[in-house]
């Protein structure tokens, strides 16, 4: 093969890697989308068979493996829990992996803010995460856990986001290299959902310190899953706050090469002894 053969042929099977990954992104996001509002939001727990499939692996370490497990939660806390509801907020993709961001009503006292992350194989969903948290009041800016923009844009820069933000989170929040804070940020400017900080990336920086002051000391030490679809990038990944196991879910968007709003979910991780499966929190 001749060399403009080669770079010919290396061309279409990029091109045709890009459609594949293309497809197979707006499929899981399709079927996330439709198993969502089937079963969560029109609590129909017989949609369990039409949109899962065995082995399912449950990493919600409150719930038991399988879709036994599944069915046996969608039985008692949707089906037979009127005050059930869920808000679905925001949807998107990265190939086989569906990730949810939403609001659960009647799971307990308080309504819970969610990231729901699924593995899809075959067209059926057969592996899911999740991270929850109570639902508080607006934070010092005014913005909730959920509020702000929805829509998917920037197709195109899906893999520099994801390769942006995993930079920022490993550099950054996990070796501490805050010098290196401007290549991430335009200026000051930073959303920010999180209920105890206020916008800026001064803001974060001050809302830290005050968790560190209060003896809430917040460290990051490792990343799990980088998952993003154009302007959204969600991290999974684990730490400490005070020393105790806490999984944290953070959802960055990017605009113009730099991270521009953040929304987060922090939540603690249950000890193996304790938990209703033995998959781990990741």
């Amino acid at each position: 093969m001749n060399a403009l053969k080669t770079i010919a042929y290396a061309t279409v099977m990029t091109l045709s890697g890009s459609a594949f990954a293309a497809e197979e992104t707006a499929a899981t996001k399709a079927l996330v989308a439709d198993a969502m509002t089937a079963l969560m939001i029109n609590r129909d727990v017989g949609s369990i068979d039409t949109y899962f499939a065995a082995p399912y692996i449950q990493h919600n370490q409150a719930v038991a493996d399988g879709i036994a497990g599944l069915k046996g939660l969608a039985a008692q806390a949707i089906a037979g829990n009127p005050a059930f509801k869920y808000e679905m907020v925001r949807i998107f993709a990265d190939g086989d992996l569906g990730v949810a961001h939403g609001i659960y009503h009647g799971f307990g006292p308080a309504p819970l803010v969610s990231f729901d992350v699924f593995r899809v194989s075959h067209g059926k969903i057969v592996e899911h995460w999740d991270n929850l948290a109570p639902l508080v009041g607006p934070n010092p800016s005014g913005r909730t856990q959920t509020d702000g923009p929805t829509d998917v844009t920037d197709h195109k820069e899906t893999e520099t986001n994801k390769a942006l933000v995993a930079d920022f989170v490993n550099s950054v929040l996990i070796n501490g290299a805050f010098d290196r804070m401007p290549e991430f940020f335009d200026g000051d400017a930073y959303l920010q959902h999180n209920s105890n900080i206020a916008d800026g990336v001064s803001g974060l920086g001050a809302g830290l310190k005050a968790l560190a002051e209060a003896g809430q000391v917040l460290r990051i030490t490792k990343t799990h899953k980088v998952i993003g679809e154009g302007n959204f990038v969600l991290v999974l990944s684990e730490g400490t706050i005070s020393e105790q196991p806490t999984a944290f879910y953070d959802l960055f968007r990017v605009e113009n090469g730099r991270i521009a709003e953040h929304w987060d979910v922090i939540a603690p991780i249950v000890a193996a002894d304790k938990a209703a499966n033995g998959n781990g929190k990741f």
